[in-house]
């Protein structure tokens, strides 16, 4: 009786943190995304849905929200291609060797997400390394402002939270399957794909979700790496706040028209989780 007491009174220093800092916050921004911006950057406090109408306009659309998803595609992709087979390596090897491959893999992460974009900055300008290691072969790069100068800084930047589901995924799955697809006349790679990639589907829609999304509203990566040639939507919210224009009003029916999106997103990831638990 008196744990269950403690229980609610232990909730309340998380429960308040989530209200004070995360609903409080998204109220306001919500709020604000109903105001009418004033010259000079002022906000009236009246009810308006234009600034969700400009948010639809085709110069959004096309442009940053249509860059934003291709890159954020394009980034789930590769993690997943370069994710994958580490993941089910490190799944594979010696207990002893795990916990020192995993602790590789989350090592970037103990240095700042600006540092590391900003070294992938001087290795990708034309007189970095790479395109001194090219050059001798008649090749001229030019990746630093480019769409694929991003992708190559988004998919370092986010590779182990595709690699870490993965592992959790694979590091629990019964191998002893894969032998007995094998003895059933199975090649390996009818193992993997009817067998190994079935079981381990959870762990790839969780890193899926888990890389989509925050590289659905990234904006430092594209802002180094891309020089703003490479517009994304995090770009056009992060320069609506801090830009010229100051227009906090369009900024903020931006940012939540973009959390709708992840809302629906996860929607679609909490289903595809159910339908791949239920198959197993």
């Amino acid at each position: 009786m008196r744990s269950n007491a403690l229980g609610p009174k232990l909730l309340l220093p998380g429960l308040l943190w989530l209200l004070v800092f995360v609903v409080l916050p998204l109220l306001i921004m919500v709020s604000i995304s109903f105001a009418r911006r004033l010259p000079g950057g002022l906000i009236e406090w009246t009810f308006t849905l234009e600034n969700y109408a400009r948010a639809l306009d085709a110069l959004y659309l096309v442009g940053p929200v249509a860059n934003s998803l291709w890159l954020a595609a394009l980034t789930t992709v590769g993690c997943f291609v370069l994710g994958y087979p580490l993941a089910y390596y490190i799944a594979r090897r010696p207990p002893r060797w795990r916990a020192l491959l995993l602790f590789l893999v989350v090592l970037p992460f103990l240095t700042n997400f600006l540092v590391r974009i900003y070294a992938w900055f001087i290795l990708l300008r034309p007189e970095g390394w790479i395109a001194a290691l090219v050059k001798p072969f008649g090749v001229e790069m030019a990746l630093l402002g480019s769409p694929w100068g991003v992708l190559i800084g988004l998919v370092y930047g986010y590779l182990p939270f595709m690699v870490l589901p993965l592992y959790a995924t694979l590091e629990k799955l019964d191998f002893t399957l894969v032998e007995a697809a094998h003895d059933l006349g199975a090649t390996r790679w009818q193992s993997f794909w009817r067998v190994i990639f079935p079981l381990s589907r959870p762990g790839v829609i969780a890193g899926a979700i888990l890389v989509f999304i925050p590289v659905l509203g990234e904006f430092l990566a594209p802002k180094l790496l891309g020089g703003g040639k490479v517009p994304m939507i995090g770009i056009t919210i992060e320069e609506q706040f801090l830009g010229r224009v100051q227009n906090w009003p369009l900024g903020a029916a931006m940012a939540v028209g973009l959390m709708l999106l992840v809302s629906l997103v996860l929607v679609r990831y909490f289903k595809q989780l159910k339908e791949a638990r239920w198959v197993s």
